[in-house]
């Protein structure tokens, strides 16, 4: 039987651009799977927003990362790629990370070069470490697959703001020598940095990141295919409306006490119950009850 990891590399490898949507619990992973995403990625920033209500600055830790990703893999069937951060210590520490998240049933991983506490992509003041520490942590992740964890491996570099553009094409280059699955060039502000990291990171799938509001240029999938991308996330978008409606809904029960007149903002009861499965649960129930 394939590895997720390779159910990835056959759809892109096919010639199919894939859109991540970002997600952080198994509802969110729920209603991607259920919308017909065959990949989904679980956004370290999305669970530090969820669990904490705090932004990411590298509160959340492994063993958090960790119950998502086995929460979120356990509700799907799709292939699920989870945020591994920096790997949370050296090359030991991001393999450990790497094979708990198998363990937990992860397709693969990012792991990025920032220094710990990182940040995310799209703030000011990221630090990363040395070139060769984050290319150790990568080849520990890649040695993985002589040992049967078959992770699809995504390096992710924040070099473009903390130092140059030019030193992160090279780290992204030095990762697909390496033998990743994929290099992400986090953050590029415009749409020439975007052509030339497509440009110039041959011979490798290439990442881009859509955040809405964020420092890069939003772009559609076919615009980014165009551009040499074919694998996008859009990590935040679930995050986003979700906390625009359910903001909007307490506002209005506040307000009026009631969302009686409002149920067009709602899912219906029992279309909510196709989402979380009652049927299947009530079947389970009636096949192991002693009456």
């Amino acid at each position: 039987m394939s590895s997720s990891a390779a159910r990835i590399r056959s759809l892109l490898a096919d010639g199919e651009t894939v859109n991540m949507p970002g997600v952080y619990d198994a509802l969110t992973a729920r209603l991607a799977d259920q919308a017909g995403f065959p990949v989904m990625f679980i956004s370290g920033y999305s669970v530090s927003a969820a669990r904490l209500a705090a932004p990411d600055f590298g509160y959340i830790t492994q063993t958090e990362m960790t119950q998502a990703a086995t929460a979120v893999c356990s509700a799907v069937d799709a292939a699920v790629i989870v945020d591994a951060d920096t790997g949370y210590g050296n090359a030991l520490s991001a393999r450990r990370t790497a094979e708990e998240f198998a363990r937990a049933g992860a397709a693969g991983v990012f792991l990025e070069d920032q220094e710990w506490p990182k940040k995310c992509g799209h703030f000011a003041g990221k630090r990363v470490v040395d070139r060769d520490d984050w290319l150790a942590k990568l080849r520990a992740l890649v040695d993985l697959r002589e040992e049967g964890v078959d992770l699809y491996v995504v390096a992710r570099t924040d070099a473009r703001a903390a130092v140059s553009l030019d030193e992160a094409i090279e780290r992204a280059k030095s990762a697909r020598d390496l033998g990743v699955d994929a290099i992400f060039v986090e953050a590029p502000r415009t749409l020439d940095e975007l052509e030339r990291v497509g440009r110039e990171v041959e011979d490798t799938v290439r990442v881009a990141n859509m955040i809405e509001g964020g420092r890069t240029p939003l772009l559609t999938p076919a615009e980014l295919s165009e551009l040499g991308y074919d694998l996008i996330v859009t990590p935040l978008s679930a995050l986003m409306a979700a906390t625009h409606a359910v903001r909007e809904a307490f506002a209005r029960l506040r307000d009026e006490g009631t969302l009686a007149q409002h149920r067009g903002r709602l899912v219906d009861f029992t279309e909510f119950e196709g989402v979380v499965g009652t049927a299947e649960h009530r079947e389970l129930e009636r096949r192991y009850s002693p009456d």
